[in-house]
């Protein structure tokens, strides 16, 4: 049995990647039929539907008094300033490679701000770091314009950047052990509450109803929130930050294969070196120490 468990927690990496990869490829289909924020608030509500149905039938535990308020700021700057941020970021203009470019800094950021939690980077951890960070412009170079940029997209971008970065930091310090459905249904109830007035100020609300709409959101519901971040939860408590966030550098490479085979989009020699570059610095960062 242990052998096992250790088994499905070695596999969590690829299943995460594939699944965060994945994300960019439903905003693809999912934003044109509606606002970024109208879209978010529909997939919090069926996320905490999906999660608190599971809950109840599964009588899982419940977090202490104590822990509501953790649990909920986490969540809030996780998923509602982080998508929040990113997804109206590219929705006003900033071209994809671009977001994921400022996205996948996070890693560098949290081993930064690691010492605040406890973790120490090694020498050559950092190098895989730079390394990852390399990869990922390979990858996203052809993709890069500055064109549509404004200081409102590059100010969300960024804000999406330290609100993911700290939230995951502030989840492993404050509250790492919990039960990730009733968890969630935390999280995205508070998510809810804090998008939906900008929503409503914002946006007109308007839908259009059609299938790639509905696939969108079944997938960002179903698969994206209830497993891709019931894994992430779950490295985040088995693992440390930094290695965690290190995996976020594979996920631009996997997203252009991805467009590749999907949309047909040009998959480059120099996506194909980023990739490789980046491959070799995630292994830098998680390799155990001798």
């Amino acid at each position: 049995m242990q052998s096992n468990s250790s088994l499905l927690l070695k596999s969590l990496p690829a299943i995460f990647i594939f699944i965060w990869a994945s994300g960019y490829v439903v905003a693809k289909y999912g934003l044109p039929y509606a606002e970024p924020l109208t879209f978010l608030c529909m997939r919090y509500m069926g996320v905490v539907v999906m999660m608190l149905t599971l809950a109840i039938l599964m009588r899982a535990p419940w977090p202490a008094r104590k822990d509501l308020l953790p649990i909920a700021i986490a969540g809030i700057l996780m998923q509602a300033l982080y998508l929040g941020g990113i997804w109206c970021a590219v929705k006003l203009g900033m071209p994809a490679g671009v977001a994921a470019l400022i996205a996948n800094v996070q890693p560098i950021l949290t081993a930064v701000m690691g010492p605040f939690i406890g973790e120490r980077i090694r020498g050559r951890q950092w190098l895989g770091l730079a390394f990852g960070i390399a990869g990922v412009g390979l990858v996203v170079a052809n993709k890069i314009s500055v064109v549509a940029l404004s200081l409102t997209s590059v100010s969300l971008a960024v804000m999406a950047l330290f609100a993911m970065t700290t939230g995951t930091l502030y989840q492993k310090k404050t509250c790492p052990s919990f039960d990730v459905r009733t968890g969630q249904v935390i999280q995205f109830a508070a998510s809810l509450l804090v998008t939906a007035p900008f929503a409503w100020m914002l946006e007109t609300q308007t839908i259009l109803w059609t299938p790639q709409f509905f696939g969108a959101l079944a997938w960002s519901v179903l698969v994206l929130s209830g497993i891709g971040i019931s894994v992430l939860y779950i490295m985040i408590r088995h693992g440390e930050a930094t290695k965690v966030t290190s995996y976020m550098y594979l996920v631009p490479a996997v997203t252009a294969a991805m467009a590749w085979l999907m949309f047909g989009e040009k998959f480059t020699l120099t996506a194909l070196a980023g990739m490789a570059i980046a491959l070799a610095g995630v292994a830098l960062v998680v390799r155990p120490a001798r």
